[in-house]
């Protein structure tokens, strides 16, 4: 009998070991495809934000309405995330994660699709080329037989008008759908990891996902890179017949190219999460009353589902520490919007740098460095044991330690590109005249040059002229890129001999010194953002701490709602519109209508850029420290 008993109790023990493992084998499977979904649903999200400058050049339209494109997934985002928290926690969770990831990876092929739908793209250049052999013909100089041809473009402004298609909208579309499908990811795998791993486990877990989520944008950064270095319509013309390059204002990359290699990325991410059991074996080494799931085991009524919600929301509401972390994240999430939206393009300004160049070494230094600190980050509170207050002040620690590190920020910039008529006066003087009335002066204004012309040449006297015939250039030599322009009658008026009065296709070099304090500002940021992403890891902990178990996933939900509805939505947009009123030169449609901005005021983009984002910092941790406050006060109690 005693041996009977025995056996049994083994027999027990060994059934209870088994379904351990397999509760552990199961979880990390699941965190595997999870970890490959954050991979490539960041590297997505990254590469959309390295690609802004491209389209909005291609589509020919402000920064304003690209805010807008930006947003969208925000906005997608928005309509299903507190429905999908709250609910999706109630049924099967692996699955209705797949169903998100393929809808993203579906959408991130259609903000592709209307590269094969638009024409070839037309730039307006003083060497238009008349076919694919690579023969230019010289339009925009100061002579009368370009006159009549430089007229022309005022004349089509209302047939133009009528043909008009903003097929700019499709790419918000499927940047809509991304937001839908990504609603899934964040809420419930955090929640189904924080249900079924150890609590010191389920920290690490979390911290090593989002150190997978920074992998992403290197990677994203990268192809972005890439695909700004190829122009936008390779394999369909002679790349010989381009005779912009990619520092100019013009180039438009291959921005397509990328989405389509993202969207098929997304898609072997789908399959993992359907071959996962709605819920695990239990786990010996979980408590219930923090890893509590039972409720993931039978599918709810419908009526318990309506009836359960407002007694959540009331309870989730009337916490009066969540209500003030809501708070300190929505203003956090205008400035990381901001920065993560607008980086590239700022330091493009501000520096004089490709967006190939750019992306490349935000890619190769700056993330890499969230990324490390976001996996030490994980481990110290693996480590520790980072209790909730402890959370709050490494949080509060990390961002104000950043707020010190980005005020030299604002004085790391390179001189305005000097360009004649727009920045400087044509004469050399440097007394400020008016925009429209110099761009015209004597020396040109019998040239009949256009408006709507933004074909930069480098004159001899180190000035940018908005076009060949702006310069007052009479004569051309060679093709192409090759192309150089004499005897231009607004180069002499700087006191330079007719032999000197020559300029060469394409804006002027910025000063030598610019690359220096470009890499000076690409070091003190990724030291900025290493310190800041320490606080990552409690900052998402701490969601999950401040309310009760049951309320985990629509914790996470309420917070994602409320940054996007708060901040990912109108950061882009209300930043993009500030951005547009620091632009000097804008180019012009056929339709007559504004375009994109082809010259920035880079001194007033700099000051809105970082004193903006400083004070949204500010406000961001004085709320954090209330919040601190309030933590240490009912621990207390």
């Amino acid at each position: 009998m005693e041996e009977r008993t025995n056996g049994i109790l083994y027999s027990g023990r060994n059934q209870k070991t088994s379904q351990t493992k397999c509760c552990s084998q199961k979880l990390k499977i699941f965190i595997g495809a999870l970890a490959f979904c954050y991979f490539s649903k960041t590297l997505t999200g990254s590469y959309s934000k390295s690609t802004i400058t491209q389209i909005e050049r291609r589509f020919e339209i402000p920064s304003s309405t690209v805010g807008i494109i930006d947003g969208s997934f925000e906005m997608g985002n928005m309509l299903v995330i507190t429905l999908v928290s709250y609910v999706g926690a109630k049924f099967h969770r692996p699955k209705i994660i797949g169903a998100g990831v393929l809808l993203m990876g579906m959408g991130t092929l259609l903000m592709a699709s209307p590269h094969l739908i638009m024409g070839r793209y037309r730039y307006g250049t003083a060497a238009t080329h008349t076919n694919d052999a690579g023969n230019f013909t010289v339009i925009s100089t100061c002579s009368s037989d370009s006159q009549e041809t430089l007229q022309q473009p005022f004349s089509g402004c209302q047939q133009e008008e009528a043909g008009r298609s903003p097929l700019w909208m499709i790419v918000l579309l499927g940047n809509t759908m991304r937001g839908i499908g990504e609603a899934s990811i964040v809420p419930l795998g955090m929640s189904f990891i924080d249900d079924y791993a150890r609590p010191e486990n389920s920290a690490f877990y979390i911290g090593c996902l989002n150190t997978l989520a920074v992998i992403g944008p290197i990677f994203g950064f990268l192809l972005g890179s890439l695909c700004a270095n190829l122009y936008v319509d390779i394999g369909l013309m002679n790349q010989e017949s381009v005779t912009i390059t990619p520092q100019d204002s013009r180039w438009v990359g291959a921005w397509w190219l990328g989405f389509v290699v993202a969207g098929l990325l997304n898609i072997p991410a789908v399959f993992p999460f359907w071959f996962l059991p709605r819920a695990l074996p239990e786990n010996s080494q979980t408590s219930e009353l923090d890893h509590p799931s039972e409720q993931h085991k039978t599918t709810p009524s419908l009526t318990e589902i309506v009836k359960d919600l407002p007694p959540s929301f009331k309870r989730l509401l009337t916490n009066k520490i969540y209500i003030l972390y809501l708070a300190y994240s929505t203003v956090a999430f205008n400035t990381f919007a901001i920065t993560i939206t607008y980086t590239p393009k700022y330091l493009e300004q501000q520096f004089g740098q490709s967006a190939s160049k750019t992306n490349f070494l935000i890619g190769v230094t700056s993330l890499p460095a969230v990324a490390l600190g976001i996996f030490l980050s994980g481990l110290m509170m693996k480590r520790f044991k980072w209790g909730l207050l402890t959370s709050a002040r490494v949080n509060l620690f990390a961002g104000v330690a950043m707020i010190f590190l980005t005020v030299p920020f604002f004085a790391l910039s390179c001189e305005s590109l000097d360009v004649a008529g727009v920045t400087v006066p044509y004469q050399g003087s440097t007394e400020d005249q008016d925009i429209i009335s110099d761009v015209l002066p004597s020396c040109n204004a019998d040239c009949g040059c256009s408006d709507f012309q933004w074909d930069p040449v480098c004159g001899e006297n180190g000035v940018t002229y908005i076009s060949p015939c702006h310069a007052g250039c009479n004569s051309t030599q060679g093709a192409g890129r090759n192309m150089t322009f004499h005897d231009c009658s607004c180069i002499q008026s700087w006191g330079l001999s007719v032999g000197n009065s020559s300029a060469v296709l394409g804006q002027c070099s910025r000063d030598p010194n610019c690359n220096r304090t470009f890499y000076i500002y690409l070091g003190l940021q990724s030291l900025a953002f290493f310190v800041y992403s320490l606080g990552t890891v409690p900052f998402l902990t701490m969601s999950l701490r401040i309310v009760d178990p049951e309320l985990k996933s629509l914790s996470v939900g309420m917070l994602l709602l409320a940054i996007r509805v708060l901040g990912g939505i109108p950061a882009p947009i209300y930043f993009g519109h500030l951005i547009d009123s620091t632009c000097l030169k804008w180019a012009l449609k056929k339709s007559c209508e504004r375009g994109a901005c082809r010259l920035y005021d880079i001194e007033t983009f700099r000051f809105l850029f970082q004193g903006l984002t400083f004070g949204l910092r500010v406000l961001a941790y004085s709320l954090l420290w209330i919040t601190t406050l309030a933590i240490k006060r009912r621990s207390a109690e």
